[in-house]
């Protein structure tokens, strides 16, 4: 019965460059109903470049991105001062939530005071996370 409901989200974004967490997280956000279609990056310049290909078609955007901050590459700091520059089309869409194992408190008043974060969430993804997040 539970699969009957409509999902909260119709679109989710996962970045994180581990792929058992990627796995992890989407079979969360998709055993409970939370999104219907989920879009895995193992690199956060790829969600980026996703972001700026489809910001015209909103039907494209992801209305949640949960995504890791360190990660090889390009990380989940680099990404949120990219994300900053994207139009407020695709910011009011998309809400950002970092996703992250770090215990550095640096870090995580870092995320927290970027006006582009809803929140920081230790890993992994849990069903009451989830449930505190409510659709706009």
């Amino acid at each position: 019965m539970k699969n009957e409901l409509e999902p909260k989200f119709e679109k989710i974004i996962i970045v994180d460059d581990n792929p058992i967490e990627r796995y992890c997280s989407s079979r969360m956000i998709l055993n409970n109903n939370f999104g219907k279609k989920v879009i895995e990056f193992s690199l956060a310049s790829e969600a980026l470049a996703y972001l700026e290909e489809n910001q015209e078609n909103t039907d494209q955007m992801p209305q949640i991105i949960f995504i890791d901050l360190y990660m090889p590459h390009f990380s989940g700091f680099e990404f949120l001062e990219a994300y900053d520059k994207l139009p407020l089309t695709v910011k009011n869409k998309s809400k950002v939530f970092i996703i992250s194992n770090t215990i550095d408190n640096l870090d995580i008043v870092r995320v927290s005071r970027d006006p582009n974060v809803v929140s920081f969430q230790q890993k992994p993804i849990t069903k009451e996370f989830l449930d505190r997040i409510i659709p706009d």
